[in-house]
Protein backbone atom coordinates (compact mmCIF):
# COMPACT_ATOMS: atom_id res chain seq x y z
CA UNK A 1 0.00 0.00 0.00
CA UNK A 2 1.46 3.54 -0.85
CA UNK A 3 1.70 5.15 2.39
CA UNK A 4 3.73 8.61 2.30
CA UNK A 5 5.30 8.71 5.89
CA UNK A 6 2.65 11.56 7.31
CA UNK A 7 -0.24 8.87 7.12
CA UNK A 8 1.59 5.61 8.25
CA UNK A 9 0.39 3.82 11.44
CA UNK A 10 2.87 1.95 13.14
CA UNK A 11 0.97 1.91 16.73
CA UNK A 12 0.43 -2.23 16.60
CA UNK A 13 -2.56 -1.82 19.59
CA UNK A 14 -3.98 0.85 17.66
CA UNK A 15 -4.37 -0.87 14.18
CA UNK A 16 -5.79 -3.90 16.93
CA UNK A 17 -8.61 -1.42 17.97
CA UNK A 18 -9.35 -0.05 14.26
CA UNK A 19 -9.57 -3.92 12.95
CA UNK A 20 -12.18 -4.65 15.95
CA UNK A 21 -14.17 -1.69 14.88
CA UNK A 22 -14.57 -2.38 11.99
CA UNK A 23 -14.70 -6.25 11.66
CA UNK A 24 -15.11 -7.24 7.94
CA UNK A 25 -12.91 -7.34 5.22
CA UNK A 26 -12.95 -7.11 1.26
CA UNK A 27 -10.65 -10.16 0.04
CA UNK A 28 -8.73 -9.86 -2.85
CA UNK A 29 -7.36 -13.26 -4.65
CA UNK A 30 -6.27 -13.70 -7.99
CA UNK A 31 -7.04 -17.21 -9.86
CA UNK A 32 -4.61 -19.19 -12.43
CA UNK A 33 -6.44 -17.38 -15.41
CA UNK A 34 -5.23 -13.42 -13.79
CA UNK A 35 -9.02 -12.94 -12.86
CA UNK A 36 -9.15 -11.25 -9.94
CA UNK A 37 -11.54 -11.91 -6.81
CA UNK A 38 -13.18 -9.40 -4.83
CA UNK A 39 -15.50 -10.06 -1.89
CA UNK A 40 -16.76 -8.24 1.05
CA UNK A 41 -16.78 -11.01 4.34
CA UNK A 42 -16.96 -10.92 8.25
CA UNK A 43 -13.80 -11.44 9.79
CA UNK A 44 -12.37 -12.13 13.07
CA UNK A 45 -8.19 -11.09 13.32
CA UNK A 46 -7.54 -13.94 16.13
CA UNK A 47 -6.03 -11.38 18.69
CA UNK A 48 -4.21 -14.17 21.08
CA UNK A 49 -0.39 -13.48 21.08
CA UNK A 50 -0.69 -10.92 18.62
CA UNK A 51 2.23 -8.80 18.12
CA UNK A 52 4.51 -7.05 15.76
CA UNK A 53 6.31 -10.22 15.15
CA UNK A 54 3.15 -12.60 15.56
CA UNK A 55 0.39 -11.16 13.18
CA UNK A 56 -1.99 -14.08 14.01
CA UNK A 57 -4.78 -15.09 11.55
CA UNK A 58 -8.07 -13.71 9.53
CA UNK A 59 -10.78 -15.98 9.66
CA UNK A 60 -13.97 -16.17 7.91
CA UNK A 61 -15.91 -17.89 5.67
CA UNK A 62 -17.42 -17.47 2.11
CA UNK A 63 -20.44 -19.21 0.36
CA UNK A 64 -20.08 -22.11 -1.78
CA UNK A 65 -21.56 -20.66 -4.37
CA UNK A 66 -18.84 -17.63 -4.71
CA UNK A 67 -16.62 -18.57 -7.19
CA UNK A 68 -13.54 -17.12 -5.73
CA UNK A 69 -13.17 -19.69 -3.40
CA UNK A 70 -12.71 -22.46 -6.10
CA UNK A 71 -9.99 -20.00 -7.57
CA UNK A 72 -7.46 -20.18 -4.75
CA UNK A 73 -5.17 -23.03 -4.48
CA UNK A 74 -4.05 -23.74 -1.07
CA UNK A 75 -1.21 -21.47 -0.25
CA UNK A 76 -2.11 -18.56 -2.43
CA UNK A 77 -0.94 -15.29 -1.62
CA UNK A 78 -4.46 -13.27 -0.70
CA UNK A 79 -5.31 -9.26 0.36
CA UNK A 80 -7.27 -8.78 3.12
CA UNK A 81 -8.48 -4.42 3.40
CA UNK A 82 -9.92 -3.10 6.00
CA UNK A 83 -11.80 -0.07 5.39
CA UNK A 84 -12.98 2.37 7.98
CA UNK A 85 -14.51 5.69 7.09
CA UNK A 86 -13.64 8.34 4.60
CA UNK A 87 -14.34 12.08 3.35
CA UNK A 88 -13.99 14.29 0.65
CA UNK A 89 -11.99 17.18 1.49
CA UNK A 90 -12.65 20.43 0.21
CA UNK A 91 -9.45 23.06 -0.69
CA UNK A 92 -12.30 25.73 0.63
CA UNK A 93 -10.47 24.89 3.86
CA UNK A 94 -7.36 25.92 3.12
CA UNK A 95 -5.21 28.71 4.58
CA UNK A 96 -3.60 29.37 1.03
CA UNK A 97 -6.89 29.12 -0.36
CA UNK A 98 -7.13 33.32 -0.49
CA UNK A 99 -3.20 33.85 -1.15
CA UNK A 100 -1.87 31.26 -4.09
CA UNK A 101 -4.71 29.61 -4.57
CA UNK A 102 -2.53 26.73 -5.25
CA UNK A 103 -5.11 24.10 -3.87
CA UNK A 104 -6.83 20.86 -4.84
CA UNK A 105 -9.19 18.92 -3.37
CA UNK A 106 -8.60 15.66 -1.83
CA UNK A 107 -10.04 12.46 -0.20
CA UNK A 108 -9.38 11.62 3.88
CA UNK A 109 -9.65 7.63 4.69
CA UNK A 110 -8.25 5.08 7.38
CA UNK A 111 -7.58 1.86 6.04
CA UNK A 112 -5.41 -1.42 7.10
CA UNK A 113 -4.39 -3.92 4.63
CA UNK A 114 -3.52 -7.69 5.49
CA UNK A 115 -1.55 -9.58 3.30
CA UNK A 116 -1.12 -13.63 3.57
CA UNK A 117 -1.05 -17.24 3.05
CA UNK A 118 -4.54 -18.14 2.62
CA UNK A 119 -6.19 -21.92 3.34
CA UNK A 120 -9.81 -23.01 2.22
CA UNK A 121 -11.28 -25.07 4.50
CA UNK A 122 -14.11 -27.83 3.76
CA UNK A 123 -13.98 -30.25 7.11
CA UNK A 124 -17.43 -29.50 8.94
CA UNK A 125 -15.72 -29.39 12.09
CA UNK A 126 -13.85 -26.52 11.62
CA UNK A 127 -16.14 -24.61 9.50
CA UNK A 128 -18.35 -24.54 12.57
CA UNK A 129 -15.62 -23.69 14.96
CA UNK A 130 -14.98 -20.70 12.51
CA UNK A 131 -18.69 -19.87 12.45
CA UNK A 132 -18.82 -20.38 15.89
CA UNK A 133 -16.04 -17.65 16.43
CA UNK A 134 -17.20 -15.41 13.89
CA UNK A 135 -21.20 -15.50 15.93
CA UNK A 136 -19.50 -15.15 19.19
CA UNK A 137 -17.31 -12.06 18.47
CA UNK A 138 -20.52 -10.26 16.71
CA UNK A 139 -23.35 -11.00 19.43
CA UNK A 140 -20.34 -10.40 22.59
CA UNK A 141 -21.89 -6.77 22.75
CA UNK A 142 -25.39 -7.78 22.80
CA UNK A 143 -27.50 -8.21 25.76
CA UNK A 144 -28.74 -11.42 24.78
CA UNK A 145 -26.00 -12.91 22.82
CA UNK A 146 -27.00 -15.58 20.34
CA UNK A 147 -25.26 -18.30 19.87
CA UNK A 148 -25.05 -21.23 17.04
CA UNK A 149 -25.78 -24.33 19.55
CA UNK A 150 -29.79 -22.31 19.13
CA UNK A 151 -29.95 -23.14 15.50
CA UNK A 152 -32.11 -26.18 14.71
CA UNK A 153 -29.53 -28.81 14.34
CA UNK A 154 -30.28 -29.75 11.12
CA UNK A 155 -30.71 -26.19 9.64
CA UNK A 156 -27.79 -25.58 10.89
CA UNK A 157 -25.76 -28.53 9.26
CA UNK A 158 -27.10 -27.61 6.44
CA UNK A 159 -26.03 -24.17 6.75
CA UNK A 160 -22.71 -25.08 7.49
CA UNK A 161 -22.46 -27.42 4.29
CA UNK A 162 -23.42 -24.19 1.81
CA UNK A 163 -19.85 -22.47 2.82
CA UNK A 164 -16.44 -22.87 3.06
CA UNK A 165 -13.85 -21.26 5.75
CA UNK A 166 -11.86 -19.02 4.54
CA UNK A 167 -8.13 -18.87 7.01
CA UNK A 168 -5.67 -15.84 6.27
CA UNK A 169 -2.29 -16.47 7.89
CA UNK A 170 -0.82 -13.18 8.03
CA UNK A 171 2.75 -12.02 7.00
CA UNK A 172 2.48 -7.77 6.63
CA UNK A 173 0.27 -5.28 8.01
CA UNK A 174 -0.20 -2.12 6.74
CA UNK A 175 -2.28 0.77 8.60
CA UNK A 176 -2.55 3.79 6.90
CA UNK A 177 -4.98 6.65 8.43
CA UNK A 178 -4.99 9.75 5.73
CA UNK A 179 -6.56 12.61 7.94
CA UNK A 180 -4.80 15.66 6.43
CA UNK A 181 -1.87 15.56 8.18
CA UNK A 182 -0.20 16.78 5.46
CA UNK A 183 -1.41 20.42 6.21
CA UNK A 184 -0.59 22.66 8.70
CA UNK A 185 -2.32 22.34 11.84
CA UNK A 186 -4.76 25.32 10.67
CA UNK A 187 -5.34 23.72 7.70
CA UNK A 188 -6.43 20.14 9.56
CA UNK A 189 -8.68 22.12 12.08
CA UNK A 190 -10.22 23.80 9.33
CA UNK A 191 -11.13 20.15 7.44
CA UNK A 192 -11.92 18.83 10.91
CA UNK A 193 -14.53 21.88 11.82
CA UNK A 194 -15.91 21.69 8.40
CA UNK A 195 -16.29 17.92 8.20
CA UNK A 196 -18.29 18.09 11.74
CA UNK A 197 -21.26 19.86 9.78
CA UNK A 198 -21.63 17.14 6.96
CA UNK A 199 -24.93 15.41 6.52
CA UNK A 200 -23.30 12.40 5.79
CA UNK A 201 -21.85 9.84 8.74
CA UNK A 202 -18.60 8.94 7.85
CA UNK A 203 -17.65 12.27 7.24
CA UNK A 204 -18.37 12.93 10.52
CA UNK A 205 -16.76 10.29 11.64
CA UNK A 206 -13.29 11.24 9.84
CA UNK A 207 -13.70 15.00 11.56
CA UNK A 208 -13.98 13.02 15.10
CA UNK A 209 -10.84 10.49 13.83
CA UNK A 210 -9.21 14.01 12.94
CA UNK A 211 -9.78 15.36 16.34
CA UNK A 212 -8.49 12.81 18.30
CA UNK A 213 -5.39 12.60 15.96
CA UNK A 214 -5.29 16.59 16.85
CA UNK A 215 -5.16 15.77 20.87
CA UNK A 216 -8.70 17.46 21.03
CA UNK A 217 -10.77 14.41 22.78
Amino acid sequence: MYTPRPFLVEDFEEIKSFVAKYPSITLVTVGKDSIPFATLLPSVWESKNLSAENFGEIITHMSKGNPQWRAIAQGDVGLAIVQGPQAYVSPTNYENKKTDHKVVPTWNYQTVHFTGTIEVIEDSTRINEIVSDLTDFHEQHRSQPWATTEAEPTYMKNQLNSIVGIVMKITKVEAKYKLSQNRSVHDQEAVMWDLAKSPLAYEREISLEMKRNLGKI
